[in-house]
């Protein structure tokens, strides 16, 4: 199976050797555009680390809390079956696709980054769903039942965002490993979960465990 040339074309730009492979996340059913494990057992040039600082291929990994919200909605399916959905900052798509995958009436995949939009598009056709696509959150209307959020709040200059997810939709599902312990009045904390970035980036033991929030419009 080949790649989408469109992004392994920009995956080449920033790491010329780098490959995307179609991979199975554990614990799941849902695969992904993914860079291959082996482009990861190398040690990378001072240029190569430049431009991955500067522009972060987020799309071609699926980081622990998304792969934690997937997880949480193939096993809760009622959070988003029948429901309008938009996932915010949605990377590689997986979180959208697993909303898709448990019965969402329409699910929105809301990226600024335009390789994100790309691969969250190959992404859904890897597993044959169909899911429409956004790139300003804000341009969009008061009408989703549920804003679903994994691994944004990475900087606290984000918690903002916290309210903002309620102004497009009646509730939002929060998944994140970098800010655990925000305080909100309308969010509560359903649980603590356990996953890693895929591919294994050998990531500090604490990113492993992803808090899931919810909050409801008051």
């Amino acid at each position: 199976m080949m790649a989408p040339a469109a992004l392994q074309a920009a995956l080449g730009e920033l790491l010329g050797d780098a490959q995307l492979s179609a991979q199975t996340l554990p614990g799941s059913g849902i695969k992904l555009w993914l860079i291959d494990p082996a482009n990861m057992d190398r040690c990378f040039s001072p240029e190569e680390t430049r431009l991955i600082l500067e522009e972060p291929p987020y799309w071609c990994f699926c980081w622990a809390s998304g792969l934690v919200l997937a997880r949480w909605l193939a096993e809760h399916p009622e959070w988003v079956r029948g429901k309008r959905v938009l996932d915010f900052g949605a990377g590689s798509g997986v979180a959208a696709i697993a909303a898709a995958k448990a019965g969402a009436l329409e699910v929105v995949a809301c990226d600024l980054d335009p390789l994100a939009i790309e691969a969250c598009r190959a992404n859904a056709a890897l597993n044959e769903v169909k899911l429409s696509y956004s790139a300003d959150f804000f341009a969009e209307a008061d009408r989703f039942d549920l804003i679903i959020v994994a691994d944004v709040l990475y900087d606290r200059a984000n918690l903002p965002l916290l309210d903002q997810f309620l102004s497009r939709g009646h509730q939002a599902l929060v998944a994140d490993s970098r800010v655990r312990d925000f305080q909100h009045p309308l969010y509560q904390r359903l649980g603590m979960l356990e996953a890693c970035t895929w591919p294994d980036l050998a990531e500090p033991a604490e990113f492993r465990y992803v808090s899931l929030y919810h909050a409801a419009r008051a």
